[in-house]
């Protein structure tokens, strides 16, 4: 069969030609109109190719479940074209996690031949037989660490003998994504090399899916993120059909405070989950979108909204999945209950309606912190102490874990008077956050370490030293308004005037409309008054 150069464009006439030939529900219709551009020529013609083209498509956005049932449709009109098992080998497991099954890929692989010789023999250009190789070197024996690695090595070797081919440059982009993740983001190299080839990619093709997307998990760091802006715009539009596609952007968006486009874009991608779950699919898109559509609404001080989030997380462990339709199944569900005491706490926390709950044996980490911090605001030394108890009880002197047991400590012992010792612990808290990977989402602890580190320096009457935390608070975690709400306090107790105006007016802003969040009408006095007295102040810092 000759090779054919095709593309996959995301037009209603395409689509529509494809629809005619695929049996889909209604439901599912909308994942295959809009999925991005590619140009991916292979030893297939007619419907396979245009089958394998979405597929592709579709994976490069981790849609994976459409990904597989396009690969499927290809595999059934041509049972010998190999790299349809190639793409349905890659679409099981999501690249980025630190291990992978090879179960379901190897099971797709032997579906073509036996063996990995035949296999290979299948595929009837070097190209296709090179890719083909790179896959039977990632599902094959041995250690997967290793594996991962040899494989990034075949696809960067490919690259190199095929550097003007956008599809080889894609999948190695995403292969250095694999490893960088693998090492636990200890370096940037590798996601800065992935990077500089995804944003090639883009600058030749700005609708190729993968182009888009690569671009943003490579820039995906608080220090690189604006790299990778025009990127999450571009990917916002290339697939609205695929929950992760509509989520992803907001990893770049979440970076520089744009609140109402995280809010946005996540709702989004969870209407999408909801609208091609099936009884039996995983349930992680849907808890994702939700778990960080609440964290942006929580930002723009829309918690009626944040409410609902919860009441949806606890609907989808209720029904084990989602009413809507009356489907059902249990796949996925554990994340879904593991999800709720995080939203909750994270609501205790960001709108400071302090709920002070006994603390039981069963109570996660993030609950022990709510809780501890709700007894520090109220006075509650008893409840406090019960919760830095409990979580050394669970801290390892690692991990996250270790960073919330020294923020309780250090808030049980600053309500005990003893200033160093909290302060000692809050150092602690500070060089453990700070040797973990940069926050890349929604705060995590809940309560960002530099920014409770803040409010307990404003309460011992150090501004100066307060307003250090929480500009180093806002550059790890733009925008987030309680960090600008105690920058502006810091600086108007040193009679920063100026400096406190900008950071109250950026809090009046994101919260324009709202009512009833804890320091709102302190920001909105400050700049009122500053208004009235015509703007005048100091500014020494």
């Amino acid at each position: 069969m000759k090779r054919l150069s095709a593309n996959v464009w995301s037009t209603a006439a395409f689509a529509t030609l494809i629809l005619a030939s695929v049996a889909v529900p209604p439901a599912a219709q909308a994942q295959f109109e809009d999925v991005g551009v590619i140009t991916f020529p292979t030893s297939a013609t007619g419907e396979a190719q245009a089958h394998f083209l979405r597929g592709v498509a579709i994976l490069h956005s981790f849609g994976w479940k459409q990904a597989r049932e396009q690969f499927h449709a290809a595999q059934a009109i041509d049972p010998d074209f190999a790299l349809a098992y190639w793409g349905e080998s890659l679409a099981y497991n999501h690249p980025l996690v630190t291990n992978m099954d090879p179960t379901e890929p190897r099971k797709a692989l032997e579906r073509l031949a036996p063996t990995a010789e035949e296999r290979i023999a299948k595929a009837p250009t070097e190209r296709e037989k090179g890719l083909m190789r790179a896959v039977e070197t990632l599902w094959g024996d041995g250690d997967h660490g290793k594996r991962r690695f040899e494989y990034m090595e075949a696809m960067g070797d490919l690259h190199e003998t095929y550097p003007d081919d956008p599809e080889i440059a894609a999948f190695y982009a995403l292969s250095l994504l694999g490893v960088n993740r693998l090492n636990g983001n200890v370096t940037e190299r590798y996601n800065i090399r992935a990077g500089t080839i995804a944003l090639r990619l883009l600058n030749d093709n700005p609708v190729h899916p993968g182009a888009a997307h690569y671009t943003i998990h490579s820039f995906d760091h608080p220090i690189n993120a604006p790299l990778a802006l025009e990127a999450a715009y571009a990917f916002a539009g290339i697939a609205p059909a695929v929950s992760h596609a509509r989520h992803m952007p907001t990893h770049i968006f979440i970076q520089h405070g744009m609140w109402d486009l995280v809010s946005g874009h996540n709702q989004s991608a969870f209407d999408v989950a909801v609208e091609l779950w099936e009884p039996g699919d995983a349930l992680g898109d849907a808890v994702h979108s939700l778990d960080w559509g609440q964290y942006g609404d929580l930002q723009r001080g829309d918690y009626e909204k944040a409410r609902l989030w919860i009441e949806r997380i606890e609907s989808m462990v209720e029904h084990e999945g989602f009413e809507v339709g009356g489907a059902r199944g249990s796949a996925g569900t554990a994340r879904a209950r593991g999800a709720v005491p995080l939203l909750k706490s994270r609501y205790t926390v960001e709108t400071e309606e302090w709920d002070v709950r006994p603390v039981t044996d069963d109570m996660r980490t993030v609950e022990l912190l709510a809780t501890g911090l709700s007894a520090a605001r109220t006075g509650d030394q008893e409840t406090l102490a019960a919760a830095e108890k409990a979580l050394a009880e669970e801290s390892d002197g690692s991990g996250y874990d270790h960073v919330m047991h020294m923020q309780v400590s250090a808030l049980l012992h600053q309500g005990m008077g003893h200033a160093d010792v909290a302060t000692g612990f809050m150092d602690r808290a500070v060089e453990a956050v700070e040797a973990m990977a940069p926050p890349r989402g929604s705060a995590n602890p809940v309560k960002p370490v530099h920014e409770l580190y803040g409010e307990l320096l404003l309460e011992l009457d150090r501004p100066e030293d307060a307003a250090e935390m929480f500009e180093t608070s806002l550059m790890r975690m733009a925008g987030r308004p309680r960090s600008l709400l105690g920058l502006a306090r810091a600086n108007a107790a040193m009679g920063n005037t100026m400096v406190a105006l900008e950071n109250y007016s950026k809090v009046a802003a994101l919260w324009e409309g709202r009512d009833g969040i804890a320091g709102l009408d302190e920001a909105r006095g400050f700049v009122d008054e500053q208004a009235a007295a015509g703007g005048s102040g100091s500014s020494r810092r």
